[in-house]
């Protein structure tokens, strides 16, 4: 699993909070076998000089910051079948297996970007912030919970779910095999529509 947030600049404020708390949360994300990749547009002198503002910590676990890529072109491209289409600042290449070389696009420095791609190379969630809103780094850590529980369980989250709370049986599970593959047991939450699809089970 991997994460890249893309940052406008290096010294401003709201970015320093953030690479703060991603270096204080590094170790949780190693946990869940997640490599953080920060990416800003600046150069690497600058990033160094960043790097010793108290604010930001010492990364306790994987997390890398990287500078914009000598000969950036402002270009359309695609990302995890994603086009983007508005003016690229920043490119990352980085091996993600033998022979494959996967190229990342940021856009405007404006906006901050989160991507969250799984072990199959593809792009699972991407959120676009202002520059002015910091990101919220314990959601992004709950949204890798949800995400890798959903990918290897035949469950989904509701609406502010947290790790150890019930999740829901897919709809497309029919209910014999949903009790074989639940052994705590599956409850359907009544309905004034009288129909029965919001099926809990504990966390499995």
């Amino acid at each position: 699993w991997g994460i890249l947030f893309s940052h406008p600049r290096d010294f401003t404020p709201v970015c320093t909070t953030e690479l703060g708390r991603a270096a204080k949360l590094a170790p949780e994300f190693s946990k869940r076998n997640v490599k953080m990749i920060a990416l800003s547009i600046d150069s690497v002198q600058d990033h160094l000089s960043w790097c010793k503002v108290r604010a930001l910590g010492r990364p306790q676990g994987q997390l890398v910051l990287l500078p914009r890529s000598k000969g950036c072109r402002r270009c359309p491209c695609r990302l995890g079948g994603t086009c983007v289409t508005s003016q690229s600042v920043a490119v990352l290449e980085f091996r993600a297996g033998v022979g494959k070389v996967f190229s990342i696009f940021v856009e405007h420095p404006t906006k901050s970007r989160v991507f969250v791609f799984g072990p199959d190379k593809k792009l699972k969630l991407s959120i676009l912030y202002p520059a002015t809103t910091g990101r919220n780094f314990d959601e992004i850590l709950r949204v890798v919970d949800s995400l890798q529980l959903t990918a290897y369980k035949k469950v989904a989250t509701p609406v502010d779910w947290k790790p150890g709370d019930s999740v829901m049986v897919l709809p497309t599970l029919p209910d014999e095999e949903a009790k074989k593959l639940f052994p705590k047991g599956v409850f359907t939450k009544e309905l004034p529509s009288g129909k029965k699809y919001l099926r809990y089970t504990p966390q499995p």
